[in-house]
């Protein structure tokens, strides 16, 4: 990369070789000023005169292979090899708990589906072209919600046994059933009504015994947009 510099060239022709002129550093991308001579020895590479950087600690920090920046979590000074912190949000993260709990924020949709959401989605879709429903997405409550369909503010979660059973130990059942209560928390503050749907008895998909649930949800909106035709009518 070439020397970033911000004088004109009229402005070079007329410099005396100890007029000063305006460089832009490399580093902090703040201007500093450098005298003729000294520029034109690093603009021909004469020797090792460089006009990069405003500071040693400019230079250091652009020749450095590591950089410190606050976690994107918890804010905590991570250091990171330059390669290795470019990611896709720009964050750098202090543990893999930091990161995976960024990632639970920010994420608007689910990735670990089970098949009978991805079937209920197929077959809610089906059912309900028209409808706006949202699958496995986090922008509603900032929280992961299994269905939600906001022109009937009502919202399904489909409850396995994990959040009922310590399968894998009891602290991570409780981490599972807190955010249970705060999702219902949540959801009720903001006037979204929660219908948990338990699915504990089904041990492996079948669409005879997913029929069940589906029916659930379609019972659910079928009585939610009666509610919403009648108010509509007694306008």
């Amino acid at each position: 990369m070439v020397m970033i510099i911000a004088y004109t060239e009229q402005e070079y022709n007329q410099a005396k070789n100890n007029d000063l002129l305006k460089i832009i550093c490399k580093t902090c991308k703040t201007e500093f000023l450098k005298n003729k001579k000294k520029v034109y020895f690093a603009l021909n590479k004469m020797g090792s005169m460089t006009c990069d950087y405003c500071c040693k600690q400019c230079q250091t920090v652009a020749q450095t292979t590591s950089i410190v920046k606050p976690c994107g979590n918890c804010g905590n000074l991570v250091i990171r090899n330059i390669s290795s912190s470019k990611t896709k949000s720009g964050n750098v993260f202090c543990t893999h708990s930091c990161s995976a709990t960024y990632s639970n924020t920010h994420k608007t949709t689910g990735c670990r589906r089970s098949k009978l959401e991805k079937w209920l989605e197929r077959r809610l879709t089906e059912l309900y072209p028209e409808l706006d429903i949202h699958f496995n997405r986090k922008d509603t409550i900032k929280s992961e919600l299994d269905i939600y369909i906001p022109a009937l503010k009502t919202a399904f979660e489909l409850n396995g046994i994990f959040h009922y059973e310590p399968i894998y130990g009891s602290d991570k059942l409780n981490q599972i059933q807190n955010n249970d209560s705060r999702k219902i928390q949540t959801c009720l503050e903001q006037g979204i009504e929660l219908c948990i749907i338990d699915i504990t008895d089904m041990k492996h998909f079948r669409p005879q015994s997913a029929q069940k649930y589906l029916d659930i949800i379609v019972n659910l909106i079928v009585v939610g947009g009666a509610e919403i035709e009648s108010a509509l009518k007694r306008l």
